[in-house]
């Protein structure tokens, strides 16, 4: 999605129909709601996880333009934390990709990336587009809680327009307060935040990864989480299973950060 308002792929005014599939090429591919999602604005398909809207976001994107802010985004690197045995993303190479494959790419599908590659980019995407090099420490304090040592990092590069980036917050939050993310809600707070549901190779034997990412203040993100829940047994949907426990972190983190719920 951000790669398709970077390129002026869609916009705010944009709507998508979902009859619960898409056809592409020789393929069927459903949505999570077989009975399909109707009418729908951009924003809405976002909330609702949508796969037919998003296959037609990938389409109208292209493959140079998706690849273009995969690359900026960092999906194609290494994070460079300062750990060692850092794994690198598995890509389809761009030659490769066909309509099948964006499709399903565009909604998360036959691609790899590992953890800090994905959190580090959804960092860049509301921040206000600025790369982010994830580091263990930030700074080194003492028990009276003074700074001891200020840990310097090398300056970030803008890659992100602010208004896309703004506008991903915006709906992002809109996820948690009427979508698919409800149950990662807290009141008084402001939290943006995104379901996910994947599915294992090979296919149809019944594994998934299911995972929530979520940041707080959604206005203002000081913090961003993922948690992902490997092979769940019964319900995997992200949303159903994920989101409560980002709840439960963020109930415990955002106080402890000074975060303040509002009245």
């Amino acid at each position: 999605l951000t790669a398709a308002l970077e390129k002026g792929a869609v916009d705010s005014n944009s709507n998508f129909f979902c009859p619960g599939y898409k056809i592409v090429e020789d393929r069927r591919i459903r949505c999570s709601k077989t009975t399909g999602h109707g009418s729908q604005s951009l924003k809405e398909a976002l909330m609702n996880s949508c796969n037919p809207a998003f296959m037609e976001i990938g389409e109208r994107t292209g493959v140079y333009g998706m690849y273009e802010y995969y690359h900026k985004l960092g999906l194609f690197s290494q994070s460079g934390i300062d750990l060692p045995g850092e794994a690198n993303s598995i890509m389809h190479k761009k030659e490769n990709v066909g309509p099948v494959e964006l499709a399903t790419m565009s909604f998360g599908q036959s691609f790899q990336v590992t953890p800090i590659q994905f959190i580090s980019a959804v960092c860049t995407v509301v921040n206000g587009g600025h790369t982010v090099t994830p580091h263990l420490g930030k700074r080194i304090i003492d028990s009276s809680k003074e700074t001891i040592t200020a840990i310097e990092f090398d300056e970030q590069r803008q890659v992100i327009d602010e208004e896309t980036s703004q506008k991903m917050r915006e709906m992002l939050e809109a996820v948690v307060a009427e979508g698919g993310g409800s149950k990662c809600a807290i009141e008084g707070c402001r939290i943006g935040g995104k379901t996910a549901t994947s599915e294992k190779l090979p296919r149809g034997t019944g594994r998934y990864i299911s995972s929530f990412i979520g940041f707080a203040p959604a206005d203002d993100p000081q913090v961003l989480t993922v948690v992902l829940i490997d092979e769940p047994e019964g319900t995997y949907y992200g949303g159903t299973i994920a989101a409560p426990v980002m709840k439960e972190i963020f109930e415990n983190v955002l106080p402890y950060l000074g975060i303040e719920q509002k009245e």
